[in-house]
């Protein structure tokens, strides 16, 4: 319910936030990795790769709900997107440290940055 999809023109989250229970359209999504990493008897840590529009906290209340326990996420971190990998990434530090030529040097092409087929 707390997302930005549309129904009727007006944000689930909107609605939400109002107390309101809208009924919603199954979504299909593909997991290509689910692994354990940690597990506690209270707790559960995993890396997930999915398709767009996966909301990770769903699957886990749905997991959850199959289990007859209840779950929910503490913490969620994207680690990957598209070509981006936070692995590349530059704390804001890095980055002003770095000359104009080392900057330069790191840009991608528009292009390259985008999924294909999206317009530019």
């Amino acid at each position: 319910m707390f997302s930005a999809i549309k129904i009727d023109g007006v944000p689930l989250y909107k609605s939400a936030r109002k107390g309101e229970d809208i009924e919603r359209e199954p979504r299909f999504v593909r997991v290509m990795q689910w692994e354990i990493t940690r597990f506690a008897p209270t707790e559960l840590d995993f890396i997930l790769r999915c398709s767009k529009g996966t909301y990770v906290r769903t699957l886990a209340n749905d997991l959850g709900a199959k289990l007859g326990c209840g779950a929910h996420l503490s913490a969620l971190r994207r680690t990957a997107t598209h070509t981006f990998v936070v692995s590349q990434s530059l704390t804001i530090d890095q980055f002003e440290a770095m000359s104009r030529q080392e900057i330069e040097s790191r840009l991608i092409p528009v292009r390259s940055a985008v999924p294909v087929g999206y317009p530019l």
